[in-house]
């Protein structure tokens, strides 16, 4: 993680480069162009970094598409790679701040970035830790925020590093100010448990907390053809719009997200044995039969088989319970 950050926020310029210009840099994003290129620089892509470069220019415009970025909108990007997208993105957003972790790919970046002032390049990891956003971060989007137009959206829009997906679209949706739009591409699977329905296999606490806060879809799926180096999983292009009436409507985010966690973390258990574990030396037994009883969740439930609004409104309880106790 660099520590040299330029603490100056990105702003809007007076007016964007035209896009023709940013389509003909970004047809070059072929398999043979980006090996070459990173070839050149005596690079190649780092695995532990989760490098696999979208090399079908049709769907890194549909990701900047999806997005539907206008002028006044601040962008945040994890993972700029060779600046592809971010390239396309420039020409429509009034700001975007975009993180590489890979010094190298930054260098290689900045380059083809740097027609663009509105566009502010960070080196190093999102990540303060697997929980929380480097501060300086969001704080450049705050920043950047109140020198753009009031109706401003501020999105994540991104080819997601498959190894930091999760944490970063969950931490995301914590932080002030929490973003208006997510599009993102992950994995297949990962896409799946984010709009999986109580039930299914791929329904647990992500399900939960993504639904919890945002309308949800799969856009696109992608082989891993369309990719290099090419994954050994399908991928997918997510939208997220948060719905911030829902989201305001949670009294206490982090205490809904952790305690969604500890219901899920024994999935088969009956629900009645989950909770116990996860309110223990917080609430006693009795008060648990209490709540689920006045819910109406038998011994026979499970956390899988409720819904979101079952899941909320036994989380709100938890919640009320304890601080009666307080």
């Amino acid at each position: 993680m660099s520590d040299e950050i330029d603490p100056t926020p990105p702003v809007a310029p007076p007016q964007p480069p035209a896009r023709s210009n940013n389509a003909s840099r970004g047809s070059r994003q072929t398999a043979t162009y980006l090996s070459k290129r990173l070839t050149a620089a005596g690079l190649r892509p780092v695995s532990k970094y989760g490098q696999n470069f979208l090399i079908d220019l049709n769907l890194v415009e549909l990701i900047a598409r999806s997005a539907e970025i206008g002028p006044s909108d601040i962008v945040l990007e994890i993972g700029t790679g060779v600046g592809s997208l971010t390239s396309i993105m420039a020409a429509q957003a009034g700001a975007i701040l975009t993180v590489e972790i890979d010094q190298n790919l930054y260098q290689l970046a900045s380059e083809e970035l740097a027609p663009f002032p509105h566009v502010k390049m960070i080196q190093g990891d999102a990540l303060k830790n697997k929980s929380t956003f480097r501060d300086d971060i969001m704080e450049s989007i705050r920043d950047a925020k109140s020198r753009l137009p009031d109706d401003s959206k501020f999105m994540l829009v991104a080819n997601l590093p498959y190894n930091v997906a999760t944490p970063i679209v969950s931490n995301l949706l914590h932080q002030d100010p929490p973003p208006d739009r997510i599009v993102v591409t992950i994995q297949k699977e990962l896409g799946e448990r984010m709009v999986a329905g109580p039930g299914s296999k791929d329904y647990g606490a992500l399900s939960i907390w993504i639904q919890a806060t945002c309308r949800a879809e799969i856009v696109r799926i992608l082989p891993p053809t369309v990719f290099w180096p090419r994954p050994k999983v399908d991928s997918a292009i997510v939208r997220l719009d948060v719905d911030h009436e829902r989201r305001n409507a949670i009294p206490d985010l982090k205490y809904f997200h952790q305690t969604v966690r500890a219901l899920f973390f024994h999935r088969r258990k009956f629900l009645r044995s989950v909770v116990i574990s996860a309110m223990k030396g917080r609430l006693d037994k009795p008060t648990i039969d209490e709540i689920l009883g006045r819910l109406g969740h038998g011994e026979t439930a499970r956390a899988e088989e409720l819904n979101l609004e079952q899941i909320s409104a036994l989380v709100e309880a938890l919640r009320q319970a304890e601080l009666s106790q307080s």
